[in-house]
């Protein structure tokens, strides 16, 4: 009986990163950076189903000046549908990244933030390995003119959720 109390341990996790809501105007700059570039990429989305746009980055760890994006890119059979977060990861490891410092990802529904779906979250976290990676979520303020959005996409007032991927995804399956 004492392998069954050593299986039913409970493993240990990392130590996660707080979640919290404030405002752009206290964002850090590389919170900003990556806002930015996760709201300008969501232009780009191909979503003639949904409409439903999502802009994401990702800056990597061995760089902290490489920032990968990436848009949603949605197919009629639906499954085959590329989701932001895994454009942008995708992306960087296909060009050698695999390790990641911390994310974006911008869309907008009114009064909610959107957070990476299951499947992302799996995705972000098989690069997470032990250190959490903080993601920052903002909404895309779709009211802006263009010339409005190519100047600041944010308003300084603007919420933003900071959160983890162990907070997105606690408890997650991971080999090690």
């Amino acid at each position: 009986m004492a392998w069954r109390s050593q299986s039913c341990k409970r493993p240990s996790y990392p130590t996660a990163i707080w979640s919290m809501t404030y405002h752009l105007v206290y964002a850090d700059a590389t919170a900003k950076e990556l806002l930015r570039a996760a709201y300008q990429v969501r232009q780009r989305a191909y979503a003639p189903y949904s409409n439903f746009k999502v802009g994401a980055a990702f800056r990597a760890k061995e760089n902290s000046r490489e920032i990968f994006t990436g848009c949603n890119v949605e197919n009629a059979a639906f499954t085959p549908t590329s989701c932001a977060e895994r454009t942008a990861i995708t992306k960087a490891v296909s060009e050698g990244y695999r390790q990641f410092s911390s994310g974006a990802v911008v869309a907008y529904k009114p009064d909610v933030f959107i957070s990476p779906c299951g499947v992302c979250r799996q995705f972000i976290r098989e690069f997470a390995g032990s250190t959490d990676i903080p993601i920052y979520i903002a909404q895309a303020n779709d009211a802006q003119s263009q010339q409005e959005q190519q100047e600041e996409p944010f308003n300084s007032d603007d919420p933003i959720l900071c959160t983890s991927i162990f907070n997105l995804l606690p408890h997650s399956f991971h080999t090690y």
